[in-house]
This record gives C-alpha cells, sequence and structure tokens, in this order.
C-alpha cells in the first residue's frame, strides 16, 4: 500500500522500533517488522504469503506451547513428511506471558533473518529486526536451542530453526530461490520495446511473457530482461489446511491442482462460436480501459449505497449469467449496495466522484505497489488497521470476554497467514497448470489477426477481435491513427487508455483516453511492470481477498468494518504514480470486508490484466479457502475445551445456543458421513455429505441460521442419525 494512501479512521503505519514502546503486543510488533521485510524484498506474492504464514505459525507455537488449553500446529506434529520433535519436560520460570513474548521474539528474529538475508533491502532489514530485539531486551547473539535447560528464548531459536529445515523440503524450491524446475513457456516474449510490431503466439491460450530492456517490480526492484512465471509450480507445496488436489500431467509434470475450477475459455482456431467466451472476456477488458478518465465527466455513487452487499449466492452460476453480471459498457459488477449503515441505522453518506478518479484509484490501491507487501501482505495490513480502529473489540467470533492484545494477535496472525498461504498455493497450482494468456497477448494477438464481425468486411478473420460500436474499431482513411503511408488501414483501434507516451511528466500529465492501435494496447500499469510475471487465470488478488475477507468475518462475528465502513483516502494529485491525479480526493469506502474483496477483483480488470474469468472463480474459491483455514486454526485453540465437550458424548454444539448471525461448531466423537439442519417443521435448511474422518469440528457461515430453534442431525455410515436441539438467539 502506498504511503500517500491513507486511512480515514486509522494512524499511518509506524515503525517497528517505536510500536514495541506503544499498547501493542509483541505479536504486531514482529509482523510490522515482517511486512517492512516484504516491501524490502522482491514482489513475490507466493514466497511472502509462505513467509507470512512460517513467521505467523511460529509465534503462535511460541505462544500455544505456554497455554494450558491451546495446541501448537508445528510442535510434535508431523507437517508434510517433516516431524517437528518436540521433547517433553520443557519448563519455564517467567511469567507464561514474558515466556510467550520471548518465544515468540525469537521465532520472529530468526526467521526473518534467514528468509530475507539476500533481499534487495537486507541491511534495513536486518536494522529493523535488531532494533526491535534490543528495544525488547533480548540478546541477538544467544542462539542456544537447548529449550529444556535454557527455556523460552532457546526455545524459540529451536523452533525457528526447525522450520526453516523444514522449509527448506516442502516443495517451494527455496534452495534454489524457488525457480521452476520444470515449467518453460511455449510463447516467446512479446518484445515491449518493439512498437508497432506484430505479434505472433504459438499457443493463444498460454501465457506469454513479456520481455523488458528493465523491468521494475512491484517493490520497486530492477531486473533485467525478461521475468520467468514466478512459482509455476506452487501447487507442489506443502499446505496447510487444503486437501485432496487433483493431479494432472503436462509437459512431463505432475500438477497439483486444489479447487479445481476447469479450464478457462478458450480461443478455439477456427471456431467462432466456440471462442465467444474468450472474446467477450478479453473485449470487456478493453471496454473497461475507456473508464480511466475524467474527461468523459461521467460522475458515479462510490459509498456504500450502491456498491457492495453480494454474497456467493449471488453470483453468477453459468456463462450467460456471467455475462450480465459484470456490466460490458458501464463497468462494475452486479452488486446493489445497501438501505442503511447496520450499525449506526442511518443511510451512508452519498460519494459523487468521477468515474475516471474511481477506476484509476481503484486500480492503484489493489496493485499493491511499489513500496508494496504485495496482495497477502495488504490483508495483513488492513487486518492491522482494522484491530487499530477505536471500535473495535477483540471478542474472538464476536462473543465472550475480550482477549489480551498478546492471544488475539497471535491467533489473528495465524488464521490470516495460513489462508493467505492456502491461498497462494490453490491460485497458483490453476495458473501453473492451466498457464493462460494475460489481456495484453490476448487483445494484441487477436487484433493482429484482423476483426471476426464482419466476414464481408476489410481485414476479415474468424479468430479476430470483434467489433463493439464506439469501442473496438478499425482505422478507416482520414483517420488520426493512418500512418504515414496509410498502412493503417483496416487494422484495429480501441477506444482506451491511451498509455504511457501520452505521459512525459507524471506529476503534471493525464493520459486521458482515446483511440489507440490495438497491437500498442497498454493495460493501466507502469511502463516497467506492464503485467504480473506470471499466467492470468485464476486471479491472485481475488483468492487472497475474499479469503482474507472470510477469515476477518469468522474473526470478528461481524462481517461489518468497526462502524459498518471501512475508509482509505487518496489526496487529489498525490495518489496516482504515473500520471496526475487523482483530480479530486477520493475515499475508497466498503461497508463489509468481502466488499472490499470483491472491488479488489474488479480493480484487476479496471488495471488490464485479468479478464472476468479469472476473477470470479478467484472470489469462490478464496471462500473455501478462508473457511477451511478457519476450521482447522480454531480446531487448536481450545483443543482441551472441545475435546471435553466431546469426550463420552455423542456430539456437541458449541456455543449453544449461538447469537444470530454467528457461527458454531458441531463437535463429533466418532465418523459421520452427513450433517443435517431443519427447522421444527422439518423442512431442510441444510444436507451436506461430510468427509470421512475420525472425529470433526464444522464451522457454519454466519448467514446460516436466522432465529428460532433447529434440529441439528448427524448421520454416521450405518445410516444412523444422531440429533441435538439448537437454539439462535
Amino acid at each position: 500500500m502506498c504511503s500517500k494512501f491513507k486511512s480515514i479512521f486509522f494512524l499511518l503505519l509506524l515503525p517497528a522500533i517505536v510500536l514495541a514502546q506503544q499498547d501493542v503486543s509483541v505479536a504486531r510488533s514482529w509482523n510490522e517488522v515482517l511486512l517492512a521485510s516484504i516491501r524490502n524484498d522482491y514482489a513475490r506474492p507466493t514466497v511472502h504469503a509462505r513467509n507470512l504464514f512460517h513467521v505467523s505459525a511460529g509465534m503462535y507455537d511460541a505462544w500455544a506451547v505456554h497455554d494450558p488449553k491451546a495446541e501448537p500446529y508445528f510442535l510434535n506434529k508431523t507437517r508434510g513428511q517433516y516431524y517437528f520433535s518436540f521433547e517433553e519436560g520443557y519448563t519455564w520460570s517467567e511469567a507464561i506471558e514474558v515466556a510467550q513474548e520471548t518465544a515468540m521474539s525469537y521465532v520472529a528474529y530468526r526467521l526473518i533473518s534467514h528468509r530475507f538475508r539476500y533481499s534487495p533491502g537486507a541491511t534495513e532489514v536486518k536494522q529493523l529486526a535488531d532494533d526491535l530485539m534490543l528495544e525488547l531486551g533480548h540478546d541477538i547473539y544467544l542462539i542456544s536451542q537447548d529449550y529444556l535447560n535454557e527455556g523460552p528464548a532457546a526455545l524459540g531459536n529451536y523452533l525457528a530453526e526447525q522450520i526453516i529445515l523444514y522449509g527448506l523440503q516442502d516443495g517451494s524450491n527455496e534452495n534454489q530461490d524457488y525457480q521452476n524446475l520444470f515449467y518453460s513457456p511455449v510463447n516467446d516474449p512479446l518484445i515491449l520495446s518493439q512498437r508497432d510490431s506484430s505479434i505472433s503466439l504459438n499457443d493463444p491460450n498460454r501465457w506469454q511473457p513479456l520481455g523488458f530492456d528493465q523491468f521494475i517490480d512491484q517493490s520497486g526492484n530492477l531486473i533485467v530482461g525478461s521475468p520467468s512465471f514466478l512459482g509455476a509450480e506452487w501447487g507442489s507445496v506443502i499446505p496447510f489446511a487444503l486437501k485432496n488436489p487433483s493431479i494432472a500431467e503436462r509437459d512431463g509434470f505432475e500438477y497439483s491442482i486444489y479447487h479445481d475450477p476447469g479450464a478457462p475459455s478458450l480461443l478455439v482456431p477456427g471456431d467462432v462460436q466456440g471462442s465467444v467466451d474468450y472474446k467477450w472476456n478479453f473485449s470487456l477488458v478493453a471496454s473497461w480501459s475507456s473508464h480511466l478518465d475524467i474527461a468523459d465527466s461521467i460522475l458515479i455513487d462510490i459509498s456504500p449505497n450502491t456498491l457492495g452487499n453480494l454474497d456467493l449466492a449471488d453470483f453468477p452460476k453459468n456463462r450467460e449469467e456471467v455475462k450480465a453480471f459484470y456490466d460490458f459498457f458501464n463497468g462494475g459488477d452486479g452488486s446493489e449496495g445497501y438501505v442503511l449503515n447496520p450499525i449506526t441505522d442511518q443511510p451512508y453518506d452519498v460519494q459523487i466522484v468521477p468515474r475516471g478518479d474511481y477506476t484509476r484509484v481503484l486500480s492503484e490501491f489493489w496493485a499493491d505497489g511499489p513500496e508494496s507487501e504485495t496482495p497477502p501482505g495488504h490483508w495483513f495490513k488492513i487486518m492491522n488497521d482494522v484491530m487499530d480502529h477505536p471500535l473495535f473489540d477483540r471478542k474472538f467470533e464476536g462473543e465472550g470476554a475480550p482477549l489480551t492484545a498478546l492471544e488475539w494477535d497471535a491467533k489473528a496472525y495465524f488464521i490470516l497467514g495460513g489462508a493467505m498461504h492456502d491461498a497462494a498455493i490453490a491460485a497458483w497450482s490453476i495458473k501453473g497448470y492451466y498457464d493462460f494468456i494475460r489481456p495484453i497477448s490476448a487483445l494484441r494477438y487477436m487484433a493482429s489477426l484482423g476483426q471476426s464481425s464482419l466476414p464481408e468486411g476489410i481485414n476479415y478473420h474468424v479468430d479476430g477481435v470483434p467489433l463493439v460500436e464506439g469501442l473496438i474499431a478499425q482505422v478507416e482513411a482520414g483517420d488520426a491513427l493512418v500512418g504515414l503511408n496509410g498502412e493503417n488501414i483496416g487494422a484495429i483501434k480501441l477506444y482506451s487508455w491511451r498509455g504511457h507516451d501520452e505521459i512525459q511528466e507524471v506529476t503534471q500529465d493525464v493520459a486521458g483516453v482515446g483511440w489507440v492501435l490495438a497491437k500498442n494496447w497498454w493495460p493501466y500499469q507502469r511502463l516497467s511492470f506492464v503485467t504480473p510475471p506470471f499466467a492470468g487465470y485464476i486471479s491472485g488478488h481475488s483468492t487472497y481477498s475474499r479469503a482474507a475477507a472470510t477469515v476477518l468475518t469468522l474473526l470478528t462475528g461481524d462481517p461489518y468494518f468497526p462502524g459498518g465502513m471501512g475508509a482509505y483516502l487518496a489526496k487529489k494529485d498525490e495518489f496516482l504514480k504515473f500520471e496526475r491525479g487523482p483530480s479530486q480526493d477520493i475515499t475508497l469506502q466498503w461497508a463489509k470486508y468481502i466488499d472490499a474483496a470483491d472491488q479488489c477483483g474488479l480493480s484487476r480488470i479496471y488495471g488490464g490484466i485479468h479478464p472476468p474469468m479469472d476473477d470470479l472463480p478467484g472470489r469462490l474459491i478464496g471462500a473455501q479457502v478462508g473457511e477451511a483455514a478457519y476450521a482447522l486454526s480454531t480446531s487448536l485453540f481450545n483443543s482441551e475445551e472441545l475435546l471435553n465437550l466431546s469426550k463420552g458424548e455423542n456430539f456437541k454444539i458449541y456455543p449453544n445456543p449461538v447469537s444470530e448471525g454467528n457461527v458454531f461448531k458441531v463437535i463429533s466423537d466418532r465418523p459421520v458421513v452427513q450433517l443435517q439442519i431443519t427447522d421444527l417443521r422439518g423442512s431442510v435448511i441444510i444436507n451436506r455429505p461430510i468427509e470421512h474422518q475420525k472425529a470433526a469440528i464444522y464451522i457454519f457461515k454466519r448467514v446460516s441460521l436466522s432465529r428460532g430453534s433447529y434440529v441439528v442431525s448427524l448421520v454416521d455410515e450405518k445410516g444412523e442419525y444422531r440429533s441435538k436441539l439448537l437454539q439462535v438467539h
């Protein structure tokens, strides 16, 4: 998140050395150091999702091993093929919270020092980590791992070393700087410095690298040449809560695919009908690029009055519904907003702004760079901002007494870290296998073939781009784009953002929208970045964001931002990076966490790097990833209590009664194959198969049940029912 983008309801990030002196937890202080470390490294969202998880899980274990109820995630467990041994007899002489803080500090310090030792900003990272350790009163030269004799500091060192060794065999190929072992692109790079050159693809459905004179990643680091596909084999990394991947072979490598959505819409050579969806998706990206200009004088309300409030049930179910869901000509999705703020019981204030300001700010805000903590880190930043809100209360799932800052942060980072790690694995397992093309390559390629709308017209090709009145057309005689010798007559032009040639001084110039040759079309991204160096399908932003929003909803017991509004301010003429703007102050606003996630998905379309078919599966998969990560995490938090609830009983519902809108758990002491919930009239509310397992904790979404009484039934393999009454208040 750019430092010029400020939240209305929280303070800017403070240096970690300051955080250590304020009323914040040690876990929070180390999380800030970790986010700063990510900003000082290469922009690798998969790698940093893993770093966020490993550091957060290490801190959680250092907290949990000192808690009488909680169960560690790593210690005394086998993860993948690696066993985290932990000898009996560990004791400590400090107060519990002091022991927790000490062990958490050493595990975070050692992991951050190891993972970022070769970063471009390694010196800055080392200084931040050293300063925090010294501020907390810890000896950075204490390296003993003899936790049985030397206590919490040695335990933190030992746990960090075990996670480091685990990470060297977890499928990430950390030893070789996370390089792909088998993947190679089928298409030659698109050389971006060669303007007006033709584009050729060996396969128009596969990813094409981009060739740069200078590529600057989202963290501002210079990379020479053509960046390789980041994380093409990331589906092989050991996940957190993901299970049962499908296996598919391509080019001699077996890809593990989680939550496989099936193939994207393809360009089928010579098949007009078979290519309709492919062409519609990428044409929509070009259409939305025409919205990036305030000169069109179009004003829109970007408050929660009109935006947000989409549940999963509102998402389209088929391709025809998809085309109705995404507004091809006007932009946006099917959200309709809210009548009232449920916290204040008042309407949201209207915010009328130029559409061209909103779309540009939205694209920049969710681009996560430069100075980027990458998309998974961005959601840690958002969660920290939520926790800083004066109305925020550390009540787990919104119920009971508030937790201490240390307990809350240890648990919250662990849950979100697991979700972000799994979101990376799931999304990149799909990206790697399907290896799908990005808009800059698809649009330029189709346009290079010609138009596919007029079989009798000039420059017709069955695989060309469809013409759209006012948006996608052909150059005619007298056109400003005709060329010196008329060489562009019949070529495809797009009414779109005009690109970097129109910008000489970024603080003064605005490119605006106009007709551009399709072969020179640019996404709304930096000239030295253009498009992320990995396949498009599915959107990592959409997957990360929906997973994080799901976690925040379940963790807080409330789908809404504190006060019913999350608000981030972009200052006039200060925020945009590669052209002047916005033309006025713009405040991005979201009522619910999922509203922020959905707008993140849309931002990638406006930014020109994803079509709708990348966005929607990411949203859906992200929700599943978030729910599974939350279920696994919370099953460890009060393991003693949960075991007592189910011990000697058929099963338990906890809590019961449950407040309307909050989650509840069903704990079984023996295998079940089906769970059914009916109302007292016998109408089936939920009827879902359950994966066979020894014992299970099922977590239900807060929207499942309204006030009333329900019968919860578990069905075993013999078809026998066990039922209990659930009260929802």
